[in-house]
């Protein structure tokens, strides 16, 4: 009688987080991860450090932005379809609707150099999180030889190679080692049809919506008989199912094709968004929202054809990544079920341990020996660690002191 006010109880709560999380997700996706585990592990026990694991795992092996289909996941499994939808909405929209109004107020932006100050101190807390990240979920799955030398070789590989496709590779082969050393040889397989689950419509729907614009795109890139909006949809929806490792890869692969390629906007334009962007929380995916309403205005649409561009910008570029998890995670539990997928996992998530400490090494070389940066780090570990201090707190902090000093 009553499971379910205390289901929407729970849903209202992991809403209240979502919130939380949003606001405070400075860092990029290795600290999002960091603040995932706080908001939804440590503190409300919504999943598993596994399962966040896994399903951050998931993300880096499929196309799209990594944080927002992790999140989504997340809330799939908290409260199916309605809620992860509802989280999706939550999340892209704060950071899309300032990136709309930036690129409507392009001339504003000389006023970046202070904003910059502003929030000069957002990347050592943001290092601090990584650095909490890292210590907690290194504490809970590096706990054997095979973990630690898959998390050594993961950060080893990361740092030589500085290529995003590491990311999907590492995770493969860290998965394949651990299957092929922890599966016991008499432990038989289980007979699953590894799409035993997938109602056959379905698949064939989700891969015609896949390619759908995919083929739009064939069509408008050799006659270019459609208006603007129709061909920026299509651009980001392409670039969306293309784009592997996150908002570091984007970010090139949208200069290449919307400043050198099509000129849709100029390079300062572009860069200057950019640069805003790097200084707001929530995905960094968000930055099409900018490139959708600029191109928008410099083909002369006013300010309802900008705020669709910006519209059109997150939603194509976000839709492929949503529609791949939406169709995934609901079937990741079956495919466990396989003994060689099961003993895979511990290889996968010694990788993505890895991949943090990669992270936080890359973020820490810029700042040297500034040691004022080097306190506030360690004071944002100590705080997250030792106390139950929110995170958005200490990213308020570090704005003010900003501002005031």
């Amino acid at each position: 009688m009553h499971s379910k006010p205390i289901a929407v109880k729970k849903q209202l709560l992991f809403i209240k987080n979502v919130v939380l999380f949003t606001f405070s997700s400075f860092g990029g996706a290795q600290a999002h991860l960091a603040l995932l585990l706080k908001y939804f592990v440590n503190q409300t026990k919504f999943i598993s450090a596994e399962e966040l694991l896994e399903l951050n795992a998931l993300a880096q092996v499929l196309p799209g932005p990594a944080s927002t289909q992790t999140l989504v996941g997340i809330a799939w499994k908290v409260g199916r379809l309605k809620l992860a939808l509802i989280t999706f909405v939550i999340w892209i929209t704060p950071t899309a609707a300032v990136m709309t109004f930036a690129a409507i107020s392009y001339a504003m932006l000389g006023q970046k150099a202070h904003f910059a100050d502003v929030l000069k101190y957002i990347q050592p807390v943001a290092l601090g999180i990584v650095g909490y990240g890292a210590f907690k979920l290194g504490k809970k799955v590096l706990v054997a030889r095979m973990p630690i030398f898959l998390a050594v070789a993961a950060v080893i590989a990361t740092l030589v190679l500085k290529n995003a496709y590491v990311f999907p590779l590492a995770i493969l082969i860290g998965g394949m080692i651990s299957s092929a050393i922890e599966t016991p040889k008499e432990e038989t397989e289980l007979r699953v049809n590894l799409f035993s689950n997938v109602n056959p419509k379905k698949l064939v729907y989700f891969l015609g919506a896949l390619l759908l614009f995919a083929l739009i795109g064939a069509i408008i890139n050799r006659t270019s008989p459609f208006s603007l909006p129709i061909r920026l949809l299509e651009n980001f929806y392409r670039n969306g199912i293309l784009v592997f490792g996150g908002g570091q890869v984007l970010v090139p692969l949208m200069f290449t094709e919307f400043v050198q390629m099509k000129h849709y906007l100029n390079g300062p334009g572009f860069l200057s968004g950019f640069a805003i962007q790097q200084a707001l929380p929530g995905p960094t995916f968000s930055f099409s929202s900018y490139l959708g309403a600029l191109s928008m205005k410099n083909f002369g649409y006013g300010i309802p054809g900008q705020v669709l561009g910006g519209v059109i910008g997150v939603l194509g570029i976000n839709l492929p990544g949503l529609i791949l998890v939406l169709f995934i995670v609901p079937f990741w539990e079956d495919l466990k079920k396989i003994s060689r997928i099961r003993h895979s996992l511990s290889g996968i998530n010694a990788v993505s341990v890895g991949f943090i400490i990669a992270a936080f090494i890359l973020l820490l070389a810029p700042i040297g020996l500034n040691w004022l940066f080097l306190g506030i780090m360690l004071a944002t570990f100590l705080l997250l660690n030792y106390t139950k201090i929110s995170p958005p707190i200490i990213v308020v902090l570090a704005i003010a002191v900003g501002y005031f000093f």
